[in-house]
């Protein structure tokens, strides 16, 4: 699993043989949480991520696609 980016101490990665739609891994210490990248940046699944990391995260990947 790559890492795209550390930041805030999130990492950003993907699963390199991973399906369709494009999405993002987001891990921290809290937990880890997966978001659709296109046509919009929206969060599939959070398992312990806290709400400010998740507004971070999606932020941040709206800016980075």
């Amino acid at each position: 699993m790559p890492t795209l980016f550390i930041i805030f101490g999130l990492r950003f990665f993907f699963y390199a043989d991973e399906h369709l739609p494009i999405n993002v891994h987001v891990e921290n210490a809290d937990g880890r949480a997966k978001f659709l990248v296109h046509p919009n940046v929206e969060i599939v699944s959070n398992k312990g991520m806290k709400p400010l990391s998740l507004k971070r995260a999606r932020a941040i990947i709206r800016t980075a696609s």
